[in-house]
This record gives structure tokens, sequence and C-alpha cells, in this order.
């Protein structure tokens, strides 16, 4: 006798307002991220409309649609693709009858299942419950995690008090948590020898595969949205000679919610700190444009807009060679998966990145030899000389270290 096969916890009904063209893709997208979350998409409902309902998103004729929808096709969930506000919630649950889900909390349920350290599973938990807090009133929903389906799973097995009161110190404890991993972040970041290149991008542009092709990292590189949640950063050697930090961030999405932006901070402001940034898009994607704006949009948010960028126009290989794609002067296009023109990336990244060595001629007595590793592993040295004073060492120097190493400049003239 077959196996019975299991059925998806969320059999799903998506439903969105259509007002042009990036409002059809955003639904597209939705349909990728709820398949993401583990739901079976069992219709697609939109509706044009200048503005949203303020009492049920849609219009009251079309939710009832939807009800009738839903119990034909057997859903138990309609995911909305924006934010809802508790009334909307509130009214569309006694119509429909179904769990009613909306684009953040969504999101939130992927990044629950992806999230994997301590840290990631703090901004995750912390943006759930600021989400779920002024949508409490009135609806007596209790927040399982023993159950299965979208909006259910988050940190820990255990179930969690609905009690207000008790969600507010929650996420008073949360803040400080995260707080505190924030100022670690200042001190490790202050520490570094080594300037910072972010990846950023939209979520599955290939920011995971290229640091991989990069570093050989090993990160997870599935094709599927939010792959990568936790910051991953590796060593990189420059074709200058110069070493980097490598660090891959979480991708970005279409109508990311002031909750994620704010829970996220901590990771974002590594972005934000970065000496440069390569802003990874998915070439093949016809809606490249849209997601470059948006990767910009919150970049902007973020107050990393001024930081010197590259564009890696990723996944060339899927592209048709008559297709042109976009002018920009610090554009590359690449194929992280094949390494085509990774070569070229790098050397982009060398005129590009913000230079952080001076050219110096240094005399190191010979007491002090144990300097010149650090001279070596911070710079590029062009010329060395044993004299009967000490070691002379020309090159480029690393600026920081120089500044220590200042009683040692040596001027050649002299002699």
């Amino acid at each position: 006798m077959p196996l019975e096969t299991r059925k998806p916890a969320t059999r799903a009904i998506l439903a969105g307002l259509i007002s042009g063209v990036s409002e059809q893709q955003t639904l597209e997208e939705l349909a990728l991220l709820a398949e993401t979350a583990g739901a079976e998409v069992l219709a697609k409902v939109t509706q044009k409309r200048p503005s949203k309902d303020p009492a049920y998103y849609l219009g009251l004729g079309k939710v009832r649609e939807i009800a009738q929808m839903a119990e034909f096709l057997g859903a138990n969930a309609v995911i909305f693709d924006d934010d809802l506000t508790p009334v909307q919630i509130r009214n569309l649950e006694d119509i429909i009858g179904t769990q009613i889900i909306d684009r953040t909390t969504l999101v939130l349920d992927i990044f629950a299942q992806r999230a994997r350290s301590l840290e990631g599973k703090i901004q995750v938990e912390l943006a759930q419950l600021q989400h779920l807090l002024p949508r409490l009133t009135g609806k007596g929903v209790e927040l399982s995690r023993e159950g299965g389906g979208i909006g259910t799973r988050g940190p820990g097995e255990t179930k969690l008090e609905t009690d207000r009161r008790h969600i507010r110190r929650r996420i008073s404890y949360l803040k400080r948590e995260l707080e505190r991993i924030r100022k670690n972040r200042e001190l490790l970041r202050s520490s570094r020898k080594y300037p910072v290149v972010s990846l950023v991008g939209y979520t599955n542009a290939g920011k995971s595969t290229l640091m991989n092709a990069l570093t050989g990292a090993g990160v997870s590189a599935n094709d599927r949205l939010f792959d990568t949640l936790d910051t991953t950063t590796r060593a990189l050697v420059l074709p200058d000679g110069r070493k980097v930090l490598l660090s891959d961030t979480v991708g970005f999405i279409r109508k990311l919610s002031h909750e994620i932006v704010e829970a996220f901070k901590a990771t974002l402001e590594e972005v934000k700190e970065s000496d440069l940034l390569i802003l990874v898009a998915d070439a093949s994607n016809p809606a490249v444009d849209e997601e470059i704006a948006t990767v910009r949009a919150v970049l902007k948010e973020i107050q990393a807009s001024d930081i010197p960028s590259i564009l890696a126009l990723n996944k060339i290989d899927k592209l048709d060679c008559s297709k042109p794609l976009i002018n920009d002067k610090n554009a590359v296009e690449i194929s992280a998966l094949k390494g085509t023109n990774l070569d070229l990336l790098l050397k982009k990244m060398c005129v590009l990145l913000p230079q952080t060595r001076e050219h110096a001629s240094l005399l190191i007595p010979y007491e002090y030899g144990f300097l010149l590793d650090d001279i070596y592993e911070n710079g590029k040295v062009e010329r060395e000389e044993y004299r009967p004073e000490g070691i002379e060492i020309e090159g480029m120097i690393d600026s920081i270290l120089l500044r220590k190493l200042r009683k040692y400049l040596f001027d050649r003239s002299c002699f």
C-alpha cells in the first residue's frame, strides 16, 4: 500500500493590491516567500484599488469572494502582500474564517526557520514579538510553538504567555541582549586590523555563492530565499596584497518592514561600518532594476548609501548575450557560480577600496626585528636592506601601523 503524502501545514490563498507592474512582481515574490516557508499556494487573488481599504485591506466584495474560494479549495490560511492592522486582521478573520497572515509575519516565519546563531534567534524573536504585540487585542491567540504552520515557529519549543506585560518584559530583555551584542561588535570593530568589505543585495542574488567563490567559506548557498540569515566573515587577500574581511549579510526584499530593520539593526550596523560594499544583483532577473533600487533604498535607510560600492551583476551565465546590462562605471558582470570575471571584480575592489597604506621607508633596529612580522602582514614591502644601524624597509605600510612606527621613519636622502 503506497505511503500517504503528508500535506503542508499551511494551504494558502495569496491576496494583494495591484496598481502597477511592480505590485504584480511583489505578488510573485510573495508566492516564493510562501513556498519557502513551507506553504502550499492554492490560488492568487488580486484587486485593482488606488488605496487599501482601512477595514478589510481589499474591498468587502473581494473579501467575501476569498471566503468562498477558501471553503471550496480547503485553504486554512490567506496570506496578504502587505502588513495588516489589528482591525483589518480581526475583520478578515470574521469573514473568511481562516488564519490571516500578513507579509511581515510570513518573512519572520522564514527567519525563524533559518536563524542558527544566538544573535539571529534573538533578533527574530524580538521582531516577532514587536509585530505581534499590537495585534493581540481581542484575538485570544496563544503563541504556541507546539503547533505547525506559518506564524507558529520561533525561538524555543515552550508555549509563550500572551499577557501583554509578559511580552513587554520579554521585548525589554531582548533589546538589552542586542545592545550588549552591539557593544561587543563595536569593541571588535575598534580592534580590527583590516578593512571590511560587505556583500549586500536582494535575497537569492548569489551573495553566498560569491562569498564561497572568493574565500572558500563553505557557506550554505542553496537556490532559495533567505538561505543565509546569520552574518559570515572571512579573510580575503586582494591582488595588491591588501588583506580585507569579506562579510556576507542577510538579503533584502521589497516592503522590508520597520520591525525587521529595527530588530536586525545590530547585523545591519556591520554594513554601515564597512569600508566598501559589493551590491550583488541577479542580472538574469527581469526585475533586476527594481531589486537594485530596493537594496539602495534600504542602504539609505540605515545610513550606508555614501559608502563606496561596486555593482556586481551576477548570474551572467544565465543571460542572453544580446541583452544590454546596466550602464554603471562601477559595475562588473560576473558569474559567481562559474567564476567568470572574478579577477575583474577583485581589481575593481583594489581601485575603490579606500587606501589604508602610505609609501614610507623605515629603519628598524635589530632588537626590534619582531616588528617586521606586522609590517609584512599589514603592508606590501618593496625593498629590504640590512644596514649596520638596523633593517631598512621600503614599501606601502599600513597607515595605522605607520603611526605607531613613526619614530623609525628613514630619509634616504641623508645617505
